[in-house]
């Protein structure tokens, strides 16, 4: 409330400095996504005449959009996780197991590109997408993209915790942005 007895409100600035990359690419998706959804709303309920694409194309784009935006949960370092179990193991212990949680990570993640490229070879360039003839290697590519994307920052999140010494697993309260 102001001396006039009015209340006044004020923004503070918005600072995207800490919004990771990949966070745009996901954004970027998702806009695509709902421009195709609102096509798609608008051809059916308002033309009445429905793009028999956009069923196709939407269910892909929401594909590239988790992809990406999982990339976002892997470096915020957001993944599930079950803290009981670290509050009540030896402190060594928990330590290690952390570290084995860290490597696990990396390891899934490098053997999902592996197994990703693998399938995509397997398809090669002769199967396409059902209505839209483009082929199934572009969905693919993205996924792939998520899992090379996923395996990096499963590495940079390895490194801040070895290199603090701590993880959050161990410290349930810290966040990747301590250091």
């Amino acid at each position: 409330m102001g001396e006039d007895g009015e209340f006044h409100a004020t923004d503070e600035a918005v600072d995207f400095s800490g919004v990771p990359r990949e966070a745009w690419v996901a954004l970027g998706f998702f806009w695509i996504l709902g421009l195709t959804v609102f096509y798609q709303f608008f051809t059916r309920y308002v033309m009445n005449d429905s793009a028999s694409w956009t069923e196709e194309i939407a269910r892909y784009l929401l594909i590239a959009t988790v992809f990406t935006g999982a990339v976002i949960g892997v470096a915020k370092n957001n993944h599930i996780q079950v803290d009981f179990f670290y509050r009540h193991m030896p402190r060594a212990m928990g330590f290690w197991l952390s570290r084995l949680v860290d490597a696990l990570r990396i390891l899934f993640f490098a053997t999902a590109v592996v197994l990703t490229i693998q399938m995509m070879m397997r398809l090669g360039s002769t199967t396409r997408m059902t209505i839209v003839d483009l082929p199934m290697n572009l969905v693919y590519g993205v996924c792939l993209f998520g899992f090379a994307l996923m395996l990096v920052r499963s590495v940079w999140v390895a490194r801040v915790h070895w290199k603090r010494g701590y993880s959050v697993l161990e410290r349930v309260e810290s966040t990747m942005e301590d250091r």
